[in-house]
């Protein structure tokens, strides 16, 4: 996949589009501080939902330590704005992968086009995109959207597009890899294997990085997010 200028218009090319999975999309609900997925009959707890209400005391302190530094109204814009850039960067790379044009001229909306510039500069060996905004499921157990499912490097692949304030280590990140592994069982569950992760992640001053999760990390936190649904479960007995 490569980002191609023509003018002061760009595309995205050097990729094929394969459909044959057929994906069905979930209706989702927010609200009380979970979002919920429509699967059959059933509303189904969120990925994201999951490791919230199972996060561990040390993260849920460093985050609160946090908020008394700051100030708790500095907090919120600050988490507010990352949000806002989020969303705005996703749905860029939405359309791109679509093929649909879209330009929001606001400063917001130049800055989260060009993060979506890095992320598309940083992925070259995606040769084939599956599906997006991919709606998954596992059984009634979670649910959750994830941004790509692609042949990357010749493998089936989840991708999954992060903005972040400042460049991360690895061991910040570990609830992207948990993402990446209940998306991947779902997927085995309901369509087809999946093989790694790629988690694509660009700050605002564009500065690119990307994770890879192997075959052998992703089977080693597939287990581990087994165990974080079933806390999550037990918690609400």
């Amino acid at each position: 996949m490569k980002l191609i200028k023509e003018g002061t218009s760009f595309t995205i090319t050097g990729f094929k589009r394969d459909a044959s999975y057929n994906y069905q999309k979930l209706e989702k609900t927010d609200g009380d501080g979970q979002r919920l997925y429509q699967v059959g009959d059933n509303n189904v707890p969120s990925v994201t939902t999951i490791l919230s209400k199972t996060q561990s005391e040390d993260k849920r302190k460093s985050l609160d330590q946090w908020r008394e530094r700051v100030g708790y109204s500095t907090a919120q814009k600050i988490t507010q704005i990352a949000a806002t850039r989020g969303t705005e960067m996703h749905y860029v790379l939405e359309n791109y992968i679509k093929g649909i044009g879209y330009l929001n001229l606001s400063d917001k909306g130049a800055e989260a086009r060009l993060m979506a510039h890095e992320i598309i500069k940083g992925l070259p060996e995606l040769t084939v995109i599956h599906g997006s905004e991919v709606s998954l499921s596992y059984e009634n157990r979670w649910a959750g959207q994830t941004d790509l499912i692609a042949t990357f490097d010749g493998k089936p692949t989840i991708v999954d597009f992060k903005q972040s304030n400042k460049p991360k280590r690895e061991e910040w990140i570990e609830d992207y890899y948990y993402q990446i592994a209940a998306y991947a069982l779902a997927h085995k569950k309901q369509y087809g294997d999946i093989k790694q992760g790629v988690i694509a992640m660009c700050t605002p001053n564009l500065v690119f990085q990307r994770f890879m999760v192997t075959e052998e990390k992703l089977l080693e936190y597939e287990d581990k997010w087994y165990a974080r649904v079933e806390k999550y479960y037990k918690m609400q007995k």
